[in-house]
């Protein structure tokens, strides 16, 4: 075979995200490794995204451990690669470039080889430093461009009839015009241009929502490959149905590497499974570049892991089919459902290729599209966070309309791309407009945090430029304002004194850790502190715990203003207590909801009179938070 196609497996990082809710522990993934060095990958996708935040929030893991322990068993077989947002890294304001440089040379420093660096909304200047600075410190930057697709058309309002001299004269009234499509190929190819300009070393197509059809995988990828000289990544998923079958466009019209997942962790919500890929492959006559009998062995053992994840498994009820490629010998009728689909993509019959490719994974057992979020053409998880917003807010009803005004407010907000944290910010809002419109209120009487800083330009330039008076109305300025980098705090590294005075942070690596995810770093590394205490002083007195910085409100009727939860979630930190003076835009409490931490500012001077909760606590929309004087 002359041909050869290089895999990134996704399993360990974006597999285990989009199907269990990054709950794999580093107990499970320590036996696949001495088969993962072996499995001959190009590239294992094993850190970034929400591994950090996850491995410490949910398994009390260290993201710095589970990098070396990867690391250190792979021994340089394959390269290892991790995903961040640019100048956001995993969070969701930028920071510095000393902040950047840190993270990254500690990163290398413990084995990573590749950073895919995407910006969400596909803003150049947010990736460029990155690029750099993962070249210096001996890293290959791998640039995505995020793929998106234009908004469908909002419903035109009713034509109006004609006049009498108009319908006397035959005169037809004119149509308004389109709007100007922004998401072309020459957008996507433009972007990479520049990206490898910049220093690039792979670009990468990512389709975080699985929105690219077969035969725009395939215009796309040509024009890419045509346009660049770096090795061209292709990154899809399964949500709405185009995965697999885009993949094999892919391939055919040139992808230079693929990412795909065993099958366990493949298909669905995930990238495609490379066992289906490897057939179409064997009948292209082209070469996966991976050892695919080592792959069957990592492939055994996942089904087991998977089973030990059902809490979080949507699917658990419902695994796919057992399948080796190397043993197992396909029905006929199947096995020309293979050949259907490779002629389908060579006649560019985008129809009978789906068709094929869906009753391939019918077969096998594999989740059917979903074809909501087709329709709605938004990631699954932008859509499956709306759907918990609305239960919070016990507004189930809105769902509907809220899908509906996602266009609108992706328009008003610049047309940004649909990719975390974008989605979710997108999501929200157009749940508070569905409100404010069920209510008769002026659309964007409630606006969130992030999508006024969205609209301001905190997060970056945006693919067209948003209205100035919109962002006027919002924001009380009509220019562009982006975030002040130069009013970065880096967050305290404070003394434990019930340990024994230690610095929470005792290296620097989790100096890092704190700067990046200060909420959630806190209470992993004060369970490392109190472990490090306990055993040094094995008969010492239980140290005593701090008082919850939230005291419990004593009883009594509410006689102050109220600061109330705007919507579900989970107390992440209280920054007050009874008797405390608060100034206009001082962070009073951070919550978490729809995936992201939200800053809960006070309107205006205040003092605190009671604080209702504590931190850890769920809250519901509209509960009492803090009352004042």
């Amino acid at each position: 075979m002359e041909k050869k196609l290089r895999i990134r497996d996704l399993t360990l990082r974006d597999g285990q995200q989009s199907l269990f809710a990054t709950r794999l522990k580093q107990s499970d993934i320590d036996p696949l490794l001495p088969l993962y060095k072996d499995a001959g990958f190009y590239i294992m996708e094993v850190w970034g995204g929400a591994v950090p935040d996850s491995v410490m929030r949910y398994l009390d893991e260290s993201p710095w451990e589970r990098l070396r322990k990867v690391s250190k068993a792979i021994e340089g077989r394959s390269l290892l690669s991790a995903l961040s947002r640019g100048r956001n890294l995993f969070g969701y304001v930028p920071y510095p470039d000393t902040v950047l440089e840190g993270f990254y040379k500690e990163a290398i420093k413990n084995g990573l080889n590749v950073m895919r660096i995407f910006d969400a909304l596909n803003d150049i200047d947010n990736v460029k430093e990155s690029i750099r600075l993962i070249n210096e410190l001996g890293g290959i930057a791998d640039a995505a461009v995020c793929y998106t697709v234009d908004p469908k058309e909002e419903p035109a309002e009713a034509p109006k009839k004609q006049g009498f001299f108009s319908r006397l004269f035959g005169k037809k009234e004119e149509a308004p015009a389109a709007p100007e499509k922004i998401f072309t190929d020459e957008y996507f190819v433009n972007k990479a241009r520049e990206m490898e300009r910049l220093g690039a070393k792979i670009i990468t197509l990512k389709d975080m929502a699985g929105l690219v059809n077969p035969l725009r995988a395939a215009s796309i990828i040509s024009k890419l490959k045509a346009a660049v000289k770096v090795p061209v990544d292709f990154h899809t998923h399964c949500t709405p149905g185009y995965g697999l079958a885009s993949s094999l466009m892919a391939i055919m019209n040139g992808v230079d590497i693929l990412d795909t997942n065993i099958w366990w962790f493949g298909e669905g919500s995930a990238a495609p499974a490379i066992e289906l890929v490897y057939i179409f492959c064997q009948k292209l006559g082209i070469e996966v570049e991976c050892d695919m009998k080592k792959v069957g062995e990592i492939r055994k053992q996942l089904k087991d892991v998977r089973k030990r994840m059902a809490d979080f498994d949507l699917n658990k009820d419902r695994f796919p089919n057992e399948f080796d490629p190397l043993t197992d010998k396909l029905p006929a009728e199947i096995d020309a459902l293979f050949d259907k689909a490779i002629a389908a993509a060579k006649a560019s019959n985008e129809e009978e290729l789906l068709d094929a490719c869906h009753a391939i994974e019918a077969y096998f057992g594999f989740p059917k599209p979903n074809l909501l979020v087709k329709e709605a053409e938004v990631p699954g998880g932008m859509y499956s966070n709306m759907v918990a917003q609305l239960k919070a807010l016990q507004a189930s009803d809105l769902l509907e309309d809220a899908m509906k005004l996602i266009p609108k407010v992706r328009r008003d907000a610049g047309l940004v791309p649909l990719v975390t944290p974008t989605s979710q910010i997108v999501g929200s809002q157009a749940v508070l407009l569905a409100i404010d419109r069920r209510k008769g209120n002026p659309d964007y009487s409630q606006a969130n945090n992030q999508f006024i800083s969205l609209v301001k330009g905190e997060y970056g330039h945006t693919p067209v430029p948003v209205d100035p008076a919109f962002r006027e109305k919002l924001t009380g300025s009509p220019v562009e304002t982006p975030y002040d980098v130069s009013k970065y705090k880096k967050p305290e590294n404070p003394t434990v004194a019930e340990l024994g005075g230690v610095k929470l942070a005792s290296n620097k690596e989790e100096e890092l850790l704190l700067e990046l995810l200060p909420n959630v770093a806190k209470t992993f590394l004060n369970n490392r502190r109190k472990e490090e205490y306990a055993a040094q002083a094995p008969a010492a007195a239980p140290a005593q715990e701090a008082a919850p910085a939230a005291a419990a409100a004593a009883e009594g009727p509410i006689t102050g203003d109220v600061f109330r939860a705007p919507m579900g979630g989970r107390i992440v930190e209280i920054n007050v207590k009874a008797g405390d003076k608060v100034k206009k835009g001082q962070v009073m409490m951070v919550y978490e909801a729809m995936k992201m931490e939200n800053d809960l500012e006070a309107e205006r001077d205040l003092t605190v009179k009671r604080v209702f909760v504590q931190p850890d606590e769920t809250v519901n929309t509209d509960q009492p938070l803090i009352e004042f004087e």
